[in-house]
């Protein structure tokens, strides 16, 4: 079963998503980039809400992929409650010493996502370190929104290497960055765990417009009917 997952940055859209049958409430600030943080006090009051009713993720912003920038920045929204923590594998940084590190957390039961991006053409041959530093789950984004979307970037061929690599190596599997509606029946025969949508979702063409509850609903239906 594809769950949906709806990006939001505040309060009143995490309800109305979660009320429009949103399975994980994913809590960015798009303004801020591809995985840009929401402020601690923000999302430990949207946990607070909706804890009980559906699984929330929270992305820990656009930061350099070294212990000492990462580490902080998951213990700070750890502490929040989140189920989900999601951290993107920027390019650049220590991808072997920050999983070592990161298996502090991951020992200690804590739910890591890693966020792969489709625009710097992710070597696959990450996916067994995700799994060795036992990492719960991996998803595709777009870094750059100017690039399209994910299935511009990437081929459906790619799309279904991914998500049949990382079921074998026991991940969750997530698709994302810029995704349409008419853009789920396709993937969804890929059979990933679960869709993510931001810019989908809003009212306007841009990712920072306000959510329009007539899109979400029709994505949430779109996703349910299927299954």
């Amino acid at each position: 079963m594809t769950r949906f997952l709806a990006s939001v940055n505040n309060l009143p859209d995490a309800v109305l998503v979660a009320d429009l049958g949103a399975d994980i409430v994913d809590l960015k600030q798009p303004s801020q980039g591809a995985l840009g943080a929401l402020p601690v006090t923000e999302v430990r009051q949207i946990v607070d809400v909706l804890k009980s009713k559906v699984q929330i993720s929270a992305t820990v912003g656009d930061l350099n992929f070294v212990p000492e920038v990462i580490m902080p920045a998951v213990d700070t929204m750890l502490a929040t409650g989140v189920d989900l923590v999601k951290i993107g594998l920027f390019p650049g940084g220590d991808v072997e010493a920050t999983l070592e590190v990161l298996t502090r957390y991951t020992q200690d039961k804590h739910k890591l996502i890693a966020v792969l991006f489709a625009d710097s053409h992710p070597d696959l041959q990450l996916l067994p370190a995700l799994a060795e530093a036992k990492f719960s789950g991996v998803m595709l984004d777009t870094m750059h929104k100017t690039s399209g979307r994910l299935t511009d970037v990437l081929s459906l061929d790619y799309l279904s290497e991914f998500v049949n690599l990382a079921k074998h190596y026991h991940l969750l599997t997530g698709l994302a960055g810029s995704l349409h509606i008419h853009d789920i029946p396709s993937l969804l025969d890929l059979n990933p765990d679960y869709l993510g949508f931001r810019g989908a979702l809003c009212q306007g063409s841009r990712r920072t417009d306000a959510l329009d509850a007539t899109q979400v609903s029709a994505i949430s239906q779109l996703l349910a009917g299927r299954h």
